[in-house]
C-alpha cells in the first residue's frame, strides 16, 4: 500500500506520554502549569519571538554532530525538494518572514558549518555569524519576554510480537482505513461519509470495540489489548511475525473523535496514584486488571488505522524520524522541517535513570493529535525498549528555540 506522504496524524507524535503526561509529574511547578500547557494562542497571536540572551544555546555542547544530525537535515531538504513544501511558506515572524528558499538556506548553511569546524569554538563562531534565534512563546505567552515555556515529552517506536491471523494467542487486531473515512487535503479527519454523501462523526473507540464493524479489515493481530493502544498512540510499531520476519505498520488516518487521555482519567478515579505513572506501572494495572483494560481505554474515544509501510517510521512531512533529532509540534502556528534547538531535561541514555541537562539539535518534522499548542513538543528517542523507557519517563519544561538564516549571515 502507498504511504500517505502530505500530512499525516502520526499518532507517534503524541507520545506515550501523553497517556498520562498531564498527571504523573511530582514536581509542583509542573503541577501548578498542567492545566495551561495545551492553551491555545489568542488569535493573529505570534508562536516565535526574538530569543533573549539568556535564552541562546551554548553552542559549544552542541558540536561536534553526530551522524544522526546529518541524517535529519538529509529528510528535512528531502521534503523541501517536494513542491508541495512550498505552499506552507512563506511563514510570517514578528519582524519579517521566513521564504521556502530560507529554509533551505539554513539547512545548507548549517551542513556547511558542521563540515568545516574544526574545533567547538569555531563552530560557536559560525552558528552566532549565521543565524538569527527566536524561542517558541510556550504556554506562559502572557509573560511575553519572561514567558517561552515549553513542557517537552517523547514518544518512540514499540516492537511488538504479532500475527497475519488471529488465533488464541493474537486476538486483538490492527485495522487497516475504511473507505468511508473523510479526511481534507491536510489529512485532518473530518468524519464519516455516508451513503447518501453526507458526513457524520465517527463511533467512539468504545462503540467500535464492542460493535467488531470492521471485522475482515485486519492488518495484523497483537497479544494485548493495551499494546494495540500503544500502537494506536504512536502510530507505528515494528511487529516480529511467529517465523522472526520484522514487518512495519505506520500510521494511516484516525477518526474525528477527540483524544483523551488515559492515564489521567486512572487517577481521577482512584486507580493509580499521580506520582507512580510510568509506562511499566501502566502496563502492571492492566495485566492485573484485563476485565477494566476495555473501559479504561474506552476513555480515549479516537481510533486510529494502520497499512504496511517500509522501514520508518516516518512523521508527518514524509521524512522519516531520526532518534533524538526529530521534534512534532504543532504545524497549524510553527514552521515545518527547519532547524530547532531543543533545551530541556531528559532521562539518560545511558540507562542509569537519571535525569539530565540535555541540549541537541533537531529537525521539526512530524506533528500528533495532542500536540496542539505553542507549550508542547514531543522528541522521538527511538526503537525498542530503551527507547520506550526514555519515552514514558520523558517530561519537561525547557526552551524550543528555531534557527533561522540571518538576512545579512556570516558564513563559511
Amino acid at each position: 500500500m502507498s504511504i500517505d506522504r502530505t500530512r499525516r496524524f502520526v499518532g507517534a507524535a503524541i507520545g506515550l506520554v501523553l497517556v498520562f503526561a498531564t498527571a504523573c509529574s511530582s514536581d509542583p511547578v509542573l503541577d501548578d502549569v498542567k492545566p495551561t500547557i495545551d492553551k491555545a494562542l489568542p488569535p493573529g497571536a505570534p508562536a516565535l519571538i526574538r530569543a533573549e540572551p539568556a535564552d541562546i544555546p551554548d553552542w559549544k555542547k552542541l558540536w561536534p554532530a553526530d551522524p544522526g544530525t546529518l541524517e535529519a537535515l538529509d529528510q528535512s531538504l528531502a521534503y523541501f525538494a517536494k513542491p508541495s513544501s512550498k505552499k506552507h511558506f512563506p511563514y510570517a515572524l514578528v519582524d519579517g518572514s521566513v521564504s521556502h528558499d530560507r529554509q533551505i538556506e539554513s539547512l545548507k548553511t548549517l551542513r556547511k558549518i558542521l563540515e568545516v569546524s574544526r574545533t567547538e569554538r569555531e563552530f560557536e563562531g559560525w552558528m552566532n555569524g549565521a543565524f538569527d534565534v527566536y524561542k517558541s512563546v510556550g504556554y506562559d505567552y502572557d509573560k511575553g519576554k519572561l514567558g517561552g515555556s515549553v513542557f517537552f515529552t517523547a514518544y518512540y517506536t514499540p516492537i511488538f510480537e504479532g500475527s497475519r491471523t488471529a488465533d488464541e494467542t493474537y486476538r486483538y487486531p490492527l485495522y487497516r482505513r475504511p473507505a468511508d473515512l473523510v479526511t481534507d487535503d491536510e489529512g485532518t479527519p473530518l468524519g464519516r461519509k455516508t451513503a447518501d454523501g453526507t458526513t457524520v462523526p465517527w463511533p467512539t473507540r468504545a462503540e467500535i470495540e464492542s460493535s467488531g464493524m470492521f471485522a475482515g479489515t485486519e492488518l495484523l493481530w497483537l497479544k494485548d489489548p493495551f499494546e494495540v493502544y500503544i500502537v494506536h498512540v504512536q502510530g507505528s510499531a515494528r511487529v516480529r511475525m511467529p517465523d522472526g520476519e520484522i514487518v512495519h505498520v505506520g500510521y494511516h488516518g484516525k477518526t474525528d473523535r477527540p483524544y483523551r487521555s488515559v492515564g489521567q482519567e486512572l487517577v481521577k478515579r482512584g486507580k493509580l496514584k499521580a506520582e507512580e505513572l510510568n509506562l511499566a506501572r501502566l502496563r502492571e494495572y492492566f495485566r492485573a486488571h484485563p476485565n477494566e483494560t476495555a473501559a479504561a481505554l474506552g476513555v480515549n474515544e479516537s481510533y486510529v488505522f494502520f497499512q504496511m509501510s517500509p522501514p520508518g517510521p516516518f512523521g508527518s512531512l514524509g521524512a522519516r524520524v531520526t532518534p533524538w533529532h526529530t521534534v512534532a509540534t504543532d504545524k497549524t502556528i510553527f514552521p515545518r522541517g527547519g532547524l530547532v534547538v531543543v533545551r530541556n531535561e531528559m532521562p539518560s541514555k545511558s540507562g542509569s535513570g537519571k535525569v539530565e541537562p540535555h541540549v541537541g539539535l533537531y529537525f521539526d518534522q512530524d506533528t500528533g493529535g495532542a500536540i496542539r499548542a505553542a507549550g508542547r513538543c514531543d522528541v522521538y528517542v527511538g526503537i525498542g525498549e530503551e527507547a520506550e523507557r526514555i519515552a514514558g519517563f520523558t517530561q519537561s519544561t525547557g526552551r524550543l528555540l528555531y534557527l533561522f538564516l540571518k538576512d545579512r549571515p556570516v558564513r563559511p
